[in-house]
């Protein structure tokens, strides 16, 4: 454990480095949601690749870079696309992340990502509010020796998502005037599409929505003492409830041509939240 909080305090002075200030919101946004973070004022950015301890991302619609800034005058620190477990990433490196969001001062984290519905009420190109979710990993990233520093060792997960976040958030969306909607995430690990019988089996689970992604960050930053906050897009519909065939282009046409009502849901909410930590 002393070897990735070594590591940790390299990415934190590196970063320092470049010019990264303190951030009173993180941000992880998912597959073809990064351009808000272009959005930032003074801010400054680096690949992943160049940050100790963060592998690069590999996928379509994620650019991998962090970006520290400005959004409403509030100091962010984003990171424009994320790691994921199906590339071949442990759950450990995917905390790493999270946990150096963090350490850069961050108490708040808006995780979002590119979302299969299941909820036959859902329509493709809605926003969720994820209200809970259901790990189907198989992993977690706490498994090991407990990084103490941040927080126990059977950290409490029931109220994961923060209940005084989600009412913030629905504050930012009737104030725009958008819907939104909510329900349970389901992660998994990809990097396939479920098949019918198993998103069958997952909205008897409870859930909503599926994706591959966002569990981990949460879990590790839940550990590490963040007020979480979770949105996805609806990109799709899951397997068996519309398209005959599933393909990730779909989920970035669909993010695209929501990005802006998604942009500026986020930008109020970190807005409401500066406020709020104002106080």
């Amino acid at each position: 454990m002393e070897s990735t909080y070594k590591l940790l305090a390299e990415a934190v002075e590196f970063l320092r480095q470049r010019g990264f200030g303190r951030a009173k919101v993180a941000l992880i946004l998912g597959s073809g949601l990064g351009g808000l973070a272009d959005s930032f004022e003074e801010s400054v950015g680096v690949d992943f690749a160049e940050i100790p301890g963060f592998p690069p991302s590999t996928v379509v619609g994620h650019a991998g870079r962090l970006v520290w800034g400005k959004l409403k005058g509030i100091e962010v620190v984003a990171m424009q696309g994320r790691m994921h477990f199906y590339e071949g990433h442990s759950q450990r490196q995917i905390a790493f992340a999270a946990w150096t969001l963090r350490l850069l001062g961050a108490e708040i984290l808006v995780v979002t990502n590119a979302a299969g519905g299941i909820n036959p009420a859902f329509s493709v190109g809605d926003l969720m509010l994820i209200t809970d979710h259901i790990n189907m990993s198989g992993d977690n990233p706490l498994i090991g020796p407990n990084p103490q520093r941040f927080g126990p060792r059977f950290p409490d997960m029931s109220r994961a998502y923060a209940m005084e976040c989600r009412e913030l958030a629905k504050k930012a969306a009737e104030m725009l005037k958008l819907d939104l909607q909510q329900g349970v995430y389901i992660s998994v690990t990809g990097p396939c599409f479920e098949t019918p019988a198993e998103i069958r089996s997952f909205r008897r689970l409870g859930a909503d929505a599926v994706g591959m992604s966002t569990v981990p960050e949460v879990i590790a930053a839940v550990h590490a003492g963040m007020k979480v906050l979770g949105i996805s897009c609806i990109t799709n519909m899951a397997a068996g409830l519309g398209a005959e065939k599933l393909n990730h282009q779909e989920v970035i046409d669909v993010t695209t041509r929501v990005q802006s009502q998604f942009r500026a849901l986020v930008a109020k909410i970190v807005e409401l939240t500066g406020r709020e930590t104002e106080k």
